[in-house]
């Protein structure tokens, strides 16, 4: 039997491969002259939101970090094209939890409908 992707997992993928998903987002956002970054706390946070999304939605393994990554991003995204060149984004903690607190009130929801 095979387990589910823990935490520590997902925050693995985020960080350890060479085109991690971080870095992906970095480059695709570097395109529009703006720097960013992303805070050791918020990839944790993200990772941990994945996990619990996986526990208690459906677990899709890794590609739920796809999912939670695009809602963070879609934002920052849309507005890097108005920024300045050179500017900087970091995406802290307390902002993966905005951009992620209707998913996670949708969640939790969503295991009281029939």
């Amino acid at each position: 039997e095979l387990n589910g992707l823990t935490e520590d997992d997902l925050y693995k993928i985020l960080t350890v491969p060479e085109a991690n998903l971080v870095r992906q987002q970095i480059e695709l956002i570097k395109t529009e002259g703006v720097e960013l970054r992303f805070e050791d706390e918020a990839l944790r946070q993200i990772a941990k939101t994945a996990a619990h999304l996986n526990r208690t939605v459906e677990n899709i393994g890794a590609r739920r970090l796809h999912t939670v990554m695009e809602r963070i991003m879609e934002e920052i995204s849309f507005q890097a094209a108005e920024m300045e060149q050179e500017s900087e984004v970091v995406v802290t903690k307390d902002l993966v939890k905005e951009r992620l607190s209707d998913i996670l009130t949708k969640s939790d929801l969503s295991k009281y409908i029939l």
